[in-house]
């Protein structure tokens, strides 16, 4: 094991977040680019969304190995693999001739996402001590957060001046340097050792996962049998994984981290969070196009001025939960996350652009204040034994949920048609359903929190 002091480790988590800010910037851009793909393919909207759809479940699949990989390998081996993954998926998708081999590219790029994330956090579980763990997590986050404000932007931009193929091509450098970059300065803070890995296990939650995705976007199509087939084989494969579990020696992660309350009451509200955030900054770039006849540009634009406070404010978030507790920025986020969608589903249509822009920004900022503060919440009152499994559970959760949200919003904008409506006015009333259903969803998060600080209290 190397010593500590040769590098800063924030130096370290800086590098291994930047790369993980490499794959959700791609993300986020690809979102802007679906109507230009469906022209260029000739492949419908429900098709499309498998570009982030499929991405986010496979950086899930990825995630499931983390704390498993933070036990077996080294963070240089693990961050050299997850820049050669996206490197490759640049390639792949800068030369894509098909739809399908774009979606192929995709997916090897989760990988990077996939395996930086958890790697980062598990850099600062190892150097931060717990009472600066919001703060550290908060600026971490602040890296990657940083993506989505210019996710859109750049993706909306590429497609109104260039190519989305310029996605790639203006990405891959960065990568370049990053993995040199890495390769010298990324360190080992813990001792590895030789673990049989639980494929079976492993394979029956991938199964679950993939099942209830694809059992969704079948459900969407109007295909019911095979939908119905779908859930039953996920429901299937999952119960199997958790009477596997209960007697598992191979290693993959312990789900005695449910039995938390600080883990199970913190993990609810991060995946309904995240299920939100993908799903808008899937359908609001889609909706100013399709209601408004908005640009791509505008498209990407509408989530710019919210995305940068998501970012930018995620330090201050992460100082409030250090100095003042759970309380105020878990209630304060999750009532402006509230705040903001109620004014999309109330206005709707009547917004326009403007209004929307501002709808989103209050969101974003209310969504970025719990989200990482839930996460850091619950890591600061778990065993520490627990954290390596919880982080694992949290980043798999967050991006099984980014995939969910962005089929059932992707499904909802569609499903309502009426004889003599346009097709601006089907997508308006299909996404006031979506909208609803988060401020549902906003509801059930105060109820979890309120578990959580109470909880946490006594």
């Amino acid at each position: 094991m190397q010593a500590k002091n040769q590098t800063n480790p924030m130096l370290v988590v800086a590098i291994v977040a930047l790369m993980s800010f490499m794959g959700v910037l791609t993300e986020t851009a690809m979102n802007v680019t679906f109507p230009a793909l469906m022209r260029e393919f000739h492949v419908t909207l429900s098709t499309v969304q498998w570009v982030t759809a499929g991405y986010l479940l496979t950086t899930a699949l990825v995630m499931l190995t983390s704390a498993y990989m933070k036990r077996r390998s080294t963070n240089r081996a693990l961050f050299t693999a997850a820049a050669l993954l996206f490197i490759t998926g640049d390639v792949v998708c800068g030369l894509a001739p098909t739809f399908w081999v774009l979606l192929l590219g995709r997916l090897i790029q989760a990988g990077c996402v996939g395996l930086c994330t958890p790697l980062m956090v598990n850099i600062i579980l190892d150097v931060v001590p717990r009472a600066k763990l919001g703060a550290y997590i908060g600026m971490a986050n602040l890296i990657i957060l940083i993506a989505p404000a210019l996710g859109p932007t750049f993706g909306g931009a590429v497609v109104a001046f260039a190519d989305w193929r310029w996605l790639f091509w203006g990405t891959l450098p960065v990568a370049l340097v990053l993995l040199a970059l890495g390769h010298r300065r990324i360190q080992q803070y813990t001792p590895t050792g030789q673990y049989a890995f639980d494929w079976g296990r492993f394979a029956m939650l991938s199964v679950s996962l993939i099942t209830l995705i694809t059992g969704l976007n079948a459900l969407g199509s109007g295909q019911w049998l095979q939908a119905t087939v779908l859930f039953g084989l996920g429901a299937a494969t999952l119960w199997g994984f958790i009477r596997a579990s209960r007697h598992a020696t191979r290693a993959l992660f312990s789900l005695a981290v449910f039995k938390a309350p600080a883990f199970l009451y913190s993990f609810l509200p991060y995946v309904l969070l995240q299920f939100a955030n993908v799903g808008i900054n899937f359908l609001l770039p889609n909706y100013v196009q399709d209601v408004f006849a908005a640009s791509s540009l505008i498209g990407g634009l509408v989530l710019l001025p919210g995305s940068v406070l998501n970012g930018a404010g995620q330090p201050v978030y992460g100082w409030l939960l250090d100095r003042f507790g759970g309380k105020l920025p878990l209630y304060l986020g999750d009532a402006l996350f509230t705040l903001g969608l109620l004014a999309m589903a109330v206005f709707g249509a009547r917004m326009g652009v403007l209004g929307v822009t501002i709808a989103y920004l209050i969101f974003a900022m209310g969504r970025s204040m719990a989200f990482g503060n839930s996460v850091a919440f619950g890591l600061k009152h778990l065993d520490q034994s627990l954290q390596n499994d919880a982080n694992a559970l949290y980043n798999t959760g967050q991006q099984v949920a980014g995939a969910i949200g962005t089929t059932v919003l992707a499904l909802m904008m569609g499903m309502r048609h009426e004889p003599g409506w346009t097709h601006a006015q089907a997508v308006a009333a299909g996404s006031f359903w979506a909208f609803v259903l988060l401020i549902v969803f906003g509801g059930i998060i105060f109820l979890l929190f309120r578990r959580l600080v109470h909880g946490a209290a006594k």
